[in-house]
């Protein structure tokens, strides 16, 4: 069953953890995730972008293989399915698609845009008993043609936005998508202490969740941050070990080239570095 993912956060943020958001990208990425969030007992987060929903051929079938795949596979762990940078016509499609948790990305938006239309989904997704992310500043990168300069969110137009109501916020704190370059400055503690302060006991978000130090992860769980989003990471492991199986010539073996035996290197990746970042994050056993 889905739920929510209001109440997974607040308890992270209590107990000084935090939820990690996988995305996924076809049933390979659904598959491992769910099972090796039910192996460590952990509630998780099924992250879905809109480039992502239109690559599986709509929301409606992620938001079906999803909820099937949840009751074939036996899975009682918390599973929150959300839309992550979404746009205001996204977030509806979702909510029509049946989707448990939405993200507004209002952070290109001026400010009172940003209000206006985070208000309005606040509202709707509410009443639909779903749970709502909405961001301020933005997260460097790009991730599915979501461009962003890694401006440091306004401590005080968070405020602004988690007043709203909103169950989770993303401040940009100099985190960025895909790959951290070497010159990458590191995240601002500063501006995520602020923001903290003004929020309150808001549940952050943490974007860009791939390359970022172990240690910079943990201060941030200290400041806030319940909830940290990896993608990258999975695409990179599954990459790496599909190459490995196909250059080491196991595809052309027997009937290795069958996409099962060809896909289950990758899966088996992406189960390892799911394992990897709920140990590190503090999530196992807190389902």
């Amino acid at each position: 069953m889905l739920v929510s993912a209001k109440e997974m956060l607040q308890k992270a943020r209590e107990g000084k953890y935090a939820v990690g958001q996988f995305n996924i990208n076809n049933l390979e990425w659904t598959k491992a995730v769910l099972l090796t969030a039910e192996e460590m007992k952990s509630p998780v987060i099924l992250g879905v972008s809109e480039g992502a929903g239109k690559y599986m051929t709509g929301f409606g079938t992620v938001a079906a293989m999803v909820k099937a795949m949840i009751q074939e596979l036996n899975i009682t762990v918390p599973v929150a399915l959300h839309l992550d940078h979404g746009t205001y016509d996204g977030c509806y499609k979702c909510i029509k698609a049946g989707f448990s948790s939405i993200m507004f990305d209002g952070s290109h938006y001026p400010i009172a845009e940003n209000v206006e239309k985070t208000t309005e989904l606040v509202h709707v997704a509410h009443k639909l008993g779903l749970s709502i992310e909405a961001e301020v500043g933005s997260i460097g990168g790009e991730e599915d043609g979501v461009v962003g300069m890694g401006e440091c969110a306004d401590p005080n137009e968070c405020k602004m936005i988690a007043d709203l109501g909103v169950d989770m916020l993303a401040a940009g704190i100099g985190n960025i998508h895909g790959k951290y370059p070497a010159n990458w400055p590191g995240l601002s503690f500063e501006t995520l202490a602020a923001v903290n302060e003004k929020v309150g006991e808001m549940p952050l978000v943490l974007h860009g969740g791939t390359g970022i130090p172990e240690d910079m992860i943990k201060k941030a769980i200290s400041l806030g941050v319940a909830k940290i989003n990896v993608n990258t990471e999975c695409q990179l492991s599954f990459a790496a070990a599909t190459r490995e199986y196909i250059e080491a010539g196991k595809d052309q073996q027997g009937k290795g080239y069958d996409p099962r035996k060809l896909l289950a290197p990758g899966f088996e990746a992406i189960k390892a570095t799911v394992r990897e970042k709920i140990e590190l994050f503090g999530s196992a056993n807190k389902a």
